[in-house]
């Protein structure tokens, strides 16, 4: 990867500092001194232990964790208003699981918009720009003022594939109708044949029945998706698939998130493995799910980060994986 100039920062929390010290060493350069920590109280504090005046800096945090996620949220507006207090010239979010990106709607009465007042409180904190990776929903970037770049993990998904596997006994599989775009998108670029699973509810977030649209007899199927949470639905998907004739079915997901008993569920599912990006911290999962493999999203991010800093287009990246 080309070199980096001077006058750039990388910072972290507390949410993964693995992945930005990945980030940071694909880019030639060490993850700053800044922190932060808490309070006995539990008051979250920053503490920022070199100057970032006039510098360009990049905020990694990402949205995960069953108890602290809203610590590692406030966490993130610190560090940002920290930055911007301190004369950094401009600051960018980098986010590579957005916080809250599935409350992107009102899908019901008095509900809010959870994604929007986080748009909101990035720019009040000070944040110029933010780089995250495959929204839920892409309309939050409308949530902006500021520049939004969306990356995708699927020219890396597209690379594992084809070094790991024979397209031609593949047959891409959505779980729900929802990742169908993304699924035909993946398939056609194979050149594989694509099916989707429909769930039919009988009430909110529970499964009654699953339809497979599509022919998998004898073939590899592999389930893409964007989150994976609870893991309910790909472990019912993949039995669904094996009942229609296929002969393995592999999961290959870009945020695991693996909440409550999903560990569980993915060790007693038929699910031959589950191949997810380091998006989110998975250090303990792999330890009680030896199915999980972990694909390695950080020379993306890199990337992006080195052509935003030099004003280099940051399109290529939707089609293409750096080295």
């Amino acid at each position: 990867m080309p070199s980096t100039p001077n006058l750039i920062k990388i910072v972290t929390g507390n949410s993964h500092r693995a992945l930005a010290e990945k980030v940071a060493a694909k880019l030639g350069m060490k993850v700053s001194k800044v922190g932060a920590f808490q309070f006995s109280n539990k008051e979250t504090a920053v503490a920022v232990g070199e100057s970032m005046r006039d510098e360009d800096v990049y905020v990694i945090q990402t949205g995960y964790g069953e108890t602290k996620i809203n610590d590692y949220l406030m966490e993130l507006l610190f560090l940002i208003n920290a930055c911007r207090v301190g004369g950094a010239r401009r600051i960018t979010a980098v986010l590579p699981n957005f916080f809250y990106a599935r409350q992107d709607k009102k899908d019901k009465s008095r509900a809010p918009i959870t994604a929007k007042l986080i748009a909101n409180l990035l720019q009040t904190a000070g944040c110029h720009h933010v780089i995250t990776l495959d929204l839920h929903a892409s309309q939050i970037q409308g949530f902006f003022r500021a520049p939004v770049d969306n990356l995708y993990a699927e020219p890396s998904t597209l690379r594992f594939i084809k070094e790991h596997y024979n397209p031609e006994d593949l047959t891409i599989v959505s779980p729900d109708a929802g990742g169908a775009k993304r699924v035909a998108s993946i398939a056609d670029k194979l050149d594989t044949p694509f099916a989707l699973i429909h769930k039919e509810r009988q009430k909110a977030n529970e499964v009654s029945k699953m339809v497979l649209v599509g022919d998998v007899d004898n073939k590899t199927c592999i389930l893409i998706d964007d989150i994976a949470d609870t893991c309910g639905t790909l472990c019912k998907a993949a039995e669904v698939l094996l009942e229609n004739g296929a002969n393995k079915v592999i999961a290959m997901v870009t945020h695991g998130i693996f909440s409550k008993n999903a560990i569980e569920k993915l060790n007693n599912s038929k699910l031959d493995k589950i191949i997810c990006t380091n998006s989110l911290p998975l250090e303990d999962k792999l330890e009680r799910c030896p199915r999980i493999e972990i694909l390695d999203i950080s020379p993306t991010i890199a990337e992006a980060i080195r052509r935003l800093h030099n004003g280099e287009s940051v399109s290529y990246l939707f089609n293409h994986v750096p080295e």
